[in-house]
């Protein structure tokens, strides 16, 4: 059948659209029998991608994407021999996945059913502006990249809690934390987990869920940031009409945990009517949605979490005795940052990494004596604390001494440190001590380069070359 007049139509005049948001790492596949429209849109994407090869028909094709996976293949419905709907190793290889835009001038609902039941990302008809061809691209390429971006946290966290520690840090009470959690991580046991605000509460419940084998999803919830008379509609659901401005069913948070772990942080400003219902339903492992009469079965883990002491709100009535001891199989008790101050430099220095690719800046050089007064620093927020302080250090390229309290505690730190000449945390390796305290003294001569060279006992030449190392080392990272 002739095609002529479809791509006659097409408003090629137009000026290409290109868009410079979308990574040019992506690789595109486009499958037309007919010349002009294949060199139509090899033209306009080759200006956005770094790979575009096309072909002519589906078997052609097949043999290309044997030879090397697209992200995104553009098929024409119509084609001599197979249709692009008919092209079933496209889109069941899990191997070699790939986003389908199929593209055809006699759509009906038909076809249309047909192509998005053949595994169709997208469906253009013909003819098409290119502004049209674009901004389905955009969809299918960002959904690609936030796969990909996914994939990579999934492996990290994987990488995190299935080989090394589950909480980070090197002192005897954090692994004896990491021993519990990997311990009871793979049973149903209900755990409650006690500590002050920031002191890592949610990390140590995703540690638990990630090492649990479960399936299902990690589904965080702040009992104190839910109003009260929305929670229960929130946790377990509602009927459509169950009260006013429910126009539509709902699952509730239960429900989307199913299979999975429900973390209720902040457990102890649930109000007591809540917690009644709560404690129904760790009985029956079955909850109720609002405006029902029937029961659904669940099958969740439950993590809670509190910064109170729920023993003194037993007795002074403000929790329920019964919903406390189910839920206190297992007390997990995280200790504050200033009870682990060996912790903080591995705490620095992680989130220094994490930050400074997030922020895109380079991280900010500590001496030890530096180091030293930080991990002198009381830190009352914590581990939330540290991280932000962090933060602010990457932001503003330096120290922030003033965002610390009055009487310049972190410089006071700083001295202390030095005259008793406490040394580099032993966690550091010998390159980072060197890098550290030839970098201190270079500080301390104002940037002489010559005069700390002399200082150290090493050429300037030496010096120099130290120094290009590192920051083309800093320029990689970032």
């Amino acid at each position: 059948m002739d095609k002529k007049p479809r791509f006659a139509a097409l408003d090629s005049s137009h000026a290409p659209f290109v868009s410079g948001s979308l990574s040019p790492a992506i690789s595109v596949l486009i499958v037309d029998d007919e010349p002009g429209m294949r060199n139509f849109l090899i033209k306009a994407l080759s200006k956005r991608f770094a790979l575009v090869e096309s072909a002519d028909s589906i078997e052609t094709a097949e043999e290309i994407r044997k030879r090397c996976h697209f992200d995104l293949i553009v098929c024409d419905i119509k084609l001599p021999g197979r249709s692009g709907i008919e092209w079933h190793e496209a889109t069941t290889d899990n191997e070699r996945r790939s986003d389908i835009i199929f593209m055809t001038a006699y759509a009906d609902l038909e076809t249309a059913i047909e192509a998005l039941r053949a595994g169709a990302s997208d469906f253009i008809l013909k003819p098409f502006r290119l502004e049209q061809m674009m901004a389905a691209i955009d969809r299918c390429v960002e959904r690609r990249l936030m796969a990909r971006e996914n994939f990579v946290l999934k492996r990290e966290l994987n990488t995190v809690y299935s080989s090394g520690s589950a909480m980070l840090g090197e002192s005897q009470v954090i692994r004896d934390v990491d021993s519990i959690i990997r311990r009871v991580a793979p049973t149903p046991s209900a755990v409650l987990i006690e500590g002050e605000s920031g002191t890592g509460k949610e990390l140590a419940a995703r540690a638990l869920h990630e090492n649990s084998g479960r399936t299902g999803a990690f589904v965080p919830v702040n009992c104190g940031a839910i109003a009260a008379d929305i929670l229960e509609s929130e946790l377990f659901g509602h009927t459509k009409g169950a009260f006013t401005g429910a126009q539509k069913a709902r699952e509730g948070l239960f429900s989307f945990a199913s299979g999975g772990t429900l973390f209720l942080d902040e457990i102890g400003e649930m109000p007591l009517a809540m917690q009644a219902k709560l404690l129904r339903v760790l009985e029956l492992k079955a909850v109720r949605p609002v405006g029902s009469e029937q029961e659904v079965s669940i099958d969740v883990r439950i993590v809670a979490a509190t910064n109170r002491n729920l023993q003194e709100e037993v007795k002074e009535g403000r929790f329920r005795e019964d919903l406390y001891y189910r839920l206190n199989v297992l007390t997990l008790t995280l200790p504050p940052l200033r009870d682990r101050p060996e912790d903080i430099p591995t705490l620095v220095h992680s989130f220094s990494r994490r930050l400074s690719k997030e922020l895109g800046l380079p991280p900010v050089p500590l001496t030890h004596e530096d180091m030293s007064a930080i991990s002198g620093y009381s830190w009352p927020g914590n581990i939330r604390e540290l991280k932000n302080f962090v933060e602010r250090c990457i932001l503003l390229g330096r120290l922030p001494i003033e965002t610390f309290v009055s009487g310049d505690t972190l410089s006071q730190n700083r001295e202390t440190a030095q005259a008793e000449g406490r040394g580099y945390p032993s966690t550091w390796a010998m390159d980072e001590v060197e890098k550290h305290h030839i970098l201190q003294v270079l500080s301390e001569f104002q940037g002489n380069k010559s005069a700390a060279a002399r200082q150290l006992g090493i050429s300037r030449k030496t010096l120099d070359r130290k120094l290009q190392a590192w920051d083309e080392a800093q320029g990689s990272e970032s």
